[in-house]
């Protein structure tokens, strides 16, 4: 049932002009909250969870190809990560396409995405065990593999203000406890 209300809402906004939001940070949390574990896979069919970027903040952004608003946002979010990828920070955006890894990587040579790895569940699995039920749904994780904060429907991810929000959550949190 919460399946369909997804695929449903993603179909509808498809054919609704989506602004992105002018999100200026993501909502965080009063204290970080546990994640369940989640898996999924690289383009080469590796499993892969979020266990490999622990000690790094990661902007995991579920998402898929058939949903008009996370195409739109999917070149902020490279941006993003060609600017603040590295050492601390990883923008792991997780396709819930049934299609598989192919039309993810057809998508992205389309729109030339460059800086983004293809991480993929099409079983949704993974959005139903951390309750993201609308796409694109965004969620921010701390070193410790914690629930920081997280955001549904599309925004502008690269823009000077959520930069510098995250440049400061990744200052705060790393090496420093879980609060940001």
């Amino acid at each position: 049932m919460r399946l369909a209300l997804i695929i449903s809402v993603c179909i509808i906004l498809s054919f609704v002009k989506v602004e992105a939001a002018e999100l200026k940070s993501i909502p965080l949390h009063g204290s970080p909250r546990a994640l369940p574990p989640i898996t999924f896979f690289d383009e080469g069919g590796r499993s892969l969870s979020l266990e490999a970027w622990r000690g790094k903040v990661v902007l995991l952004n579920i998402w898929a190809t058939w949903c008009g608003p996370c195409r739109a946002e999917m070149p902020t979010l490279d941006r993003l990560q060609g600017r603040l990828g590295g050492d601390r920070f990883q923008v792991v955006a997780l396709s819930i396409d049934r299609a598989g890894a192919g039309v993810v990587r057809k998508f992205f040579d389309e729109i030339g995405i460059d800086h983004l790895r293809i991480a993929i569940d099409p079983s949704m699995k993974s959005a139903r065990g951390l309750k993201v039920f609308g796409l694109p749904g965004t969620v921010l994780v701390g070193p410790e593999g914690t629930e920081l904060g997280r955001f549904i429907g599309p925004a502008e991810w690269d823009t000077p203000d959520m930069v510098s929000f995250l440049e400061t959550v990744i200052a705060k949190t790393q090496g420093k406890g879980l609060k940001p």
